[in-house]
């Protein structure tokens, strides 16, 4: 990690380690040599202490954010460990006398595995499960690789479970206000526009344009037709303004006596059609199913769901 990377790591995760265990890091710390993969002696520089762990003595963080490892680029880490080491520590804590668990370096770790490493160095420090987990979610958070629905999970972890609110955030991830409010917004789009954000299939410019329609039904008519006609982000701005001047429907009221059962088909009946369909039935069981159609080739995609 270059000096510059380091230091924008922000004062969040500075604060939260103790100051004579975050300076420079020793960039000879784990040498490769021609008749082994296991790391050598420890070793130890001005900034403390580095340890050399037994791979087999680390436990997994419970609280780690993330839950993608791209396995190619983890295999093509892995092959840099082998030639060139471990160049950045792992952060661990210390469960008992022959038990680690991880802070923070997860993927070097399933990398060192990968290299056939049997120790890997690392720093040890102490912390409770509140500092662990606003640890790891830190650290994570500033990788450049989370794609913006884990970024805002952890986000949103980060407020629910170590009691931080939003300004805080901010200054613990170095991030202003507003960015942060943008990304916890994302988590309030309907799942099947989350996950075309976890897998790429739209960008943060396109969620935040749809955030601004209010109606499900529209966000994902518009999710719908980034991907079918390959929208630009001002594409969506200019149909989402256009959207706005039309008069919006009268909303109907769903009914507050819908049993379990009922509310479980229509949600069904939403999952399957891909917007948010109406499912009315009276006491005698008599009613109507509703699903709105927003265009021509909407219409056409729900006949073709149905089998027409």
């Amino acid at each position: 990690m270059s000096a510059i990377k380091k230091s924008a790591l922000g004062k969040g995760l500075g604060a939260l380690l103790a100051e004579n265990d975050t300076t420079e890091i020793h960039e000879n710390l784990h040498k490769p040599t021609a008749n082994t993969a296991t790391a050598p002696a420890p070793v130890v520089n001005a900034a403390g202490s580095v340890s050399f762990i037994p791979v087999d003595k680390i436990d997994t963080n419970p609280f780690q954010p993330r839950t993608d490892f791209d396995e190619l680029a983890l295999g093509e880490l892995s092959e840099s460990i082998k030639l060139q080491g471990i160049i950045q520590p792992l952060t661990l804590r210390k469960l008992n006398d022959d038990q680690y668990q991880l802070i923070s370096g997860e993927r070097r770790l399933r990398a060192s595995k990968l290299a056939g490493l049997t120790e890997v160095p690392a720093y040890i420090r102490t912390a409770n499960d509140q500092e662990m987990l606003e640890m790891g979610l830190i650290e994570n958070i500033q990788r450049e690789d989370l794609n913006a629905i884990e970024i805002a999970i952890s986000f949103q972890r980060m407020v629910d479970e170590v009691g931080l609110k939003q300004e805080e955030l901010g200054e613990r991830v170095s991030k202003n206000r507003s960015t942060v409010t943008n990304y916890l917004r994302l988590l309030k789009l309907p799942p099947v526009i989350q996950a075309g954000i976890r897998d790429g299939r739209i960008s943060m410019g396109h969620a935040r344009a749809i955030i601004n329609v209010g109606d499900i039904d529209k966000q994902l008519w518009i999710y719908r037709q980034i991907i079918e006609k390959e929208l630009s982000v001002r594409k969506v701005e200019e149909l989402v303004r256009d959207l706005g001047k039309k008069t919006e429907p009268v909303e109907r009221k769903e009914p507050t006596t819908m049993s379990f059962h009922l509310k479980k088909v229509q949600d069904g009946l939403s999952s399957r059609f891909g917007t948010k369909v109406a499912l009315r039935i009276d006491d005698n069981g008599k009613g109507k199913i509703e699903i709105p159609v927003l265009s021509t080739n909407d219409l056409n995609r729900i006949l073709e769901l149905i089998g027409e």
